[in-house]
Order: C-alpha cells, then sequence, then structure tokens
C-alpha cells in the first residue's frame, strides 16, 4: 500500500476570496476590542445620565474621570498597539529633555495576522467620534452656563483628544513628514497654475 500526501486545494478563486474576507472581517481580539469602547462610551452615558442617577456631583465627577483615565491608559499602552499596530509615548534621554516617540508596525505578512479591517473600523470609529462628542458637550456646558462641568468635559477632551493626536502622528508620519508633504503639494500646485497658461496660448 502506497501512501498519498494530499493536499487541500481551494478549486475557485471565490474561496479564496472568501477566505480573505472572513480574516479581514475577523475579530482578532475580542477582548481589547471590547475595552477600547466600553470605558470612552461609558463615560459619556454617565455624563449623560449622572444627573437622574444622583444628586452628587463629586460621585458622578470621580466617576467620569476614573472612566476617562482607564481609557486613556488602555487606548495609549493596549489597544493601538494590539488593534492596529500603532503605538506612542513620551521619553526622557540622559540630558534631561523630553521627546515624544510615534511608532507604526511595518507593513509585512504577519501584520495580516495579527490586525484586521473590522478591528480597524472599530479602533478609529471610537477613537474619532467619542472626542468630537466631549467638543460638543464643552460647548453646551459654555452656552448653558454649567460652570461645575466645564472641568469634566475639558478632561474628557484633553484624555481623548491626545490619544487622537498621538495616533494620528503615528499614522500619517512626524510633523516634519508632514510639513515636506504639504510643501511639495503646494509647490506641485503652483507649478500646475504656472504652466497652465502657457499651455493655453500655445493652443
Amino acid at each position: 500500500d502506497s501512501s498519498e500526501d494530499i493536499e487541500d486545494v481551494s478549486l475557485f478563486d471565490a474561496d479564496d476570496d472568501m477566505s480573505r474576507r472572513s480574516k479581514k472581517s475577523k475579530i482578532r481580539h475580542p477582548v481589547a476590542s471590547f475595552f477600547h469602547l466600553f470605558f470612552r462610551v461609558s463615560a459619556v452615558v454617565v455624563y449623560l445620565l449622572c444627573e437622574l442617577l444622583t444628586s452628587s456631583f463629586i460621585a458622578c465627577m470621580v466617576t467620569i474621570i476614573l472612566l476617562l483615565s482607564c481609557d486613556f491608559w488602555t487606548v495609549k499602552n493596549i489597544t493601538g498597539r494590539l488593534m492596529v499596530g500603532l503605538r506612542w509615548w513620551n521619553q526622557v534621554d540622559d540630558d534631561g529633555r523630553s521627546h515624544w516617540v510615534f511608532e507604526a508596525r511595518k507593513v509585512s505578512a504577519q501584520r495580516s495576522k495579527t490586525s484586521s479591517e473590522a478591528e480597524s473600523r472599530i479602533f478609529w470609529l471610537g477613537l474619532i467620534v467619542c472626542p468630537i462628542i466631549w467638543v460638543i458637550f464643552a460647548f453646551s456646558a459654555l452656552f448653558s452656563f454649567k460652570v461645575k462641568w466645564l472641568a469634566v468635559v475639558v478632561m474628557g477632551v484633553m484624555l481623548q483628544g491626545a490619544n487622537l493626536y498621538g495616533y494620528i502622528r503615528c499614522k500619517v508620519g512626524s510633523r516634519k513628514n508632514l510639513t515636506s508633504m504639504a510643501t511639495s503639494y503646494l509647490g506641485k500646485q503652483f507649478l500646475r497654475q504656472v504652466r497652465s497658461p502657457g499651455l493655453c496660448r500655445h493652443s
């Protein structure tokens, strides 16, 4: 009896496409994805409902600030690294100078194994929408003269805005790269404006 090696091969390209889509849509880090949204959504919900649940402003303020602090630490140190392969932090060198470091995982075959499009959507949706909500809360508290809530909403804007800014810097690049990109873009636009009248005259 001769032994035969049997290899599973996809007979149709559609099977490969379906498998790729399932990998992209699969949430590989469900716990991280849950806590990426849990703390920040909980802070928003507590802010909206705290006056209905209790009359103690101190209890509401402490609860919201604790949730915002937990969210800041979780997003900065855990979910960004796991869900999208980005991280940022501050370090002090030997001379006592403070440096901000922004890192992004290099695109490779390994990246497809550790992150997915579904997680990326969850990460960026939560990262962008919640700071916008806190900005709306800040204007609402200001225009409705709820001065005591301004400190809370400003804390929400600062903590969640800091994570948003840090991860945008990780995604897009350093400020130097942004400046060079903007300069290059403006230079190209200027050259187009200069060349376009000459082309019209020759035509």
